[in-house]
């Protein structure tokens, strides 16, 4: 990358935003400087020392206060409440962008509170692994990932283009769509299953006399259907309370959807059950073949 420097700071230097790091410094090299902020000592001498920051600290004036970028990266209901606590440390012209998985909640309450010289730029990652912390974190993470950029939130071309510069480095596949739709679609592709694989654990932690015997019987089947339950507690919780109208819509319709296999296996109608499982399996092997040069979501 020519021209000037580009300071990034990175707040929550955990799973994704140790990842992103890891990938700039390694494709930007001395073109970006990163600082991160970290909670503990522990988090502070690993991002360093795993190269994810040059400098990290827990003085937030100290990460944020030349910064061109800031990359928000700790549970969706930290964001505001962060972004509060860095507005008076923020040179004009900063840009302000996420990896929340919720996009309507965050943007609600920054509008109320952004002076005119700071932009945020909704971002969105459809990336992770079951392991968090930046211990954790890969250079490779993003690549071949969608990547949503929520266009609607104000900020100018010009903006647009500076962040753009730096987070194609990543690999990513972007895409752009509005800010309520990006919150819909995420409930059906990612929090929806979250919550039904978490279902799944706790449907076996219910079987009472069984669960030694169930446990014994654990294979592929199991462990990938609900490899995504070994996600962060704390992520899961804000994304519920914070897209709680679309997740509680689209898990109503699975509930309708369970309960017609229910009606079906009851009254044994074989017909309406192979029906269920056909059409599921046409419509996911058409997705793969179609999307999966595009994206993969996870």
């Amino acid at each position: 990358m020519s021209g000037k420097r580009i300071n990034l700071a990175i707040i929550g230097v955990g799973l994704i935003g140790g990842s992103l790091g890891l990938c700039l410094k390694d494709k930007m090299g001395e073109d970006i400087y990163i600082t991160g902020l970290c909670r503990t000592q522990q988090s502070m001498d690993n991002a360093m020392k795993l190269g994810a920051v040059d400098y990290a600290t827990a003085d937030i004036e100290a990460v944020v206060k030349e910064a061109d970028i800031v990359f928000l990266s700790p549970p969706v209901l930290q964001i505001v409440p962060m972004v509060e606590k860095i507005l008076p440390y923020l040179k004009k012209g900063a840009i302000l962008t996420d990896a929340g998985s919720t996009k309507q909640y965050i943007w609600q309450h920054l509008q109320k509170i952004l002076p005119e010289d700071v932009y945020y730029i909704a971002g969105h990652p459809m990336t992770g692994r079951e392991k968090s912390g930046v211990t954790a974190a890969q250079k490779d993470l993003f690549v071949g990932k969608a990547y949503v950029i929520v266009e609607d939130t104000g900020a100018p071309k010009e903006a647009h283009e500076k962040l753009m510069g730096v987070l194609r480095h990543t690999g990513a596949n972007f895409t752009t769509m509005d800010i309520a739709k990006h919150d819909r679609c995420a409930s059906v592709i990612s929090h929806v299953p979250h919550v039904t694989a978490a279902a799944l654990v706790t449907l076996l932690n219910r079987t009472g006399g069984d669960l030694d015997s169930c446990i014994k019987l654990i294979g592929g089947g199991f462990k990938d259907t609900t490899r995504i339950a070994s996600s962060n507690a704390d992520m899961w919780a804000d994304i519920c309370m914070t897209n709680s109208e679309a997740i509680a819509k689209n898990l109503k319709q699975l509930q309708a959807i369970l309960g017609d296999v229910i009606t079906a296996c009851e009254t044994g109608d074989r017909q309406a059950v192979h029906d269920y499982f056909a059409a599921s399996k046409a419509r996911r092997d058409s997705l793969l073949e179609n999307a999966t040069k595009k994206f993969d979501p996870n």
